[in-house]
């Protein structure tokens, strides 16, 4: 990942850039599911997702990027444009988020570009405690789950688990369950480890 070249000119925009073994087409596909791509930032706890027309939609929740975390309500607007995805906010000191792709060297790039210049410098400063302070750690978890996405997706369970069952989840909850799977692996090693000096011992 790299924060390194200013992908706009603007002073009031903070972004993250990251490869991904995804061709250009295959990038843009995966970027129009709007709700997966913001579900996936664990930062972000959402009540709410709701459609409200095409690429229109309600969202509520909380951010705990900050100390303390910050509730938020507000309309997505999601336009498709020749750089990406683009998503602007109703309300909030955030203005929109744009989804770059690009093409890289082995594969593509995706940059992460959240705008602030919809209010005053002025007000910015008085509401810092609403800014979302996620974007370093929400590209590399879009990372993370791309090299996954590469992987696995063409295997109909994997996708239905993710989209169902996972996707719905609240992070703290992605992360209990994570535990609890490798509880339950370790647990049945272990069992078949003893089944098996067992066998060997008396057998």
């Amino acid at each position: 990942m790299s924060e390194q070249t200013p992908p706009i000119e603007a002073e009031d925009a903070a972004w993250a850039s990251l490869n991904t073994p995804l061709s250009v087409a295959e990038l843009r596909e995966f970027c129009a599911d709007t709700e997966r791509l913001f579900r996936i930032n664990p930062m972000l706890e959402f009540n709410k997702w709701q459609a409200l027309g095409n690429n229109h939609y309600l969202v509520a929740g909380r951010n705990i990027s900050q100390d303390p975390p910050f509730d938020f309500e507000h309309e997505l607007h999601v336009s498709i444009t020749e750089e990406g995805i683009e998503v602007s906010y109703s309300a909030g000191v955030k203005t929109s988020t744009l989804f770059r792709v690009e093409p890289a060297p082995q594969g593509s790039r995706l940059t992460i570009v959240d705008r602030y210049d919809g209010i005053g410098e002025d007000v910015r400063k008085k509401r810092l405690a609403e800014v979302d302070r996620s974007l370093v750690v929400w590209a590399n978890y879009l990372q993370k789950f791309l090299l996954m996405w590469q992987r696995w997706s063409g295997h109909g369970w994997w996708r239905w688990y993710m989209r169902r069952v996972w996707q719905p989840m609240k992070p703290s909850a992605r992360r209990i369950t994570y535990m609890l799977l490798w509880i339950s692996v370790v647990e049945i090693t272990l069992i078949v480890l003893g089944a098996a000096i067992y066998f060997v011992e008396y057998s």
